[in-house]
């Protein structure tokens, strides 16, 4: 079975930076696109940032220029690097990855992780 094990999470004032990583494991799996959702009390699960294997990253429009997506294809393993964080980045933080399993026919699906709380102060 492939899990996600989200990790970075915690307390930060406004203006400093965090680090969130995600790792996927499992036996036999792929992995194309990884990346980050948030979602806050009264909101719908929102955007933070996307990328596939090969690059190509993609962010919600709230942190494009202060958020930054990475990953190590080989570790599986995803990072947002939070910079400049604001109050309204508070949020549970989500670790997705679109997962691909080659048992049989094959099969692919999303797959989140528990997620990590991230509160900013002011």
């Amino acid at each position: 079975q492939v899990q996600l094990v989200e990790s970075g999470g915690g307390l930060v004032q406004a203006g400093g930076s965090l680090r969130l990583s995600c790792a996927a494991s499992g036996s036999t799996f792929e992995i194309d696109t990884m990346g980050w959702y948030r979602q806050v009390p009264g909101k719908q699960r929102e955007l933070v940032a996307t990328v596939r294997g090969g690059g190509n990253p993609t962010y919600g429009d709230s942190v494009k220029g202060r958020f930054t997506i990475s990953r190590d294809n080989a570790q599986n393993t995803v990072y947002l690097q939070m910079d400049s964080v604001k109050p309204e980045d508070t949020a549970v933080y989500y670790c997705y990855a679109d997962v691909f399993e080659p048992l049989g026919l094959g099969h692919q699906y999303d797959l989140w992780g528990q997620g990590t709380q991230v509160t900013v102060s002011s």
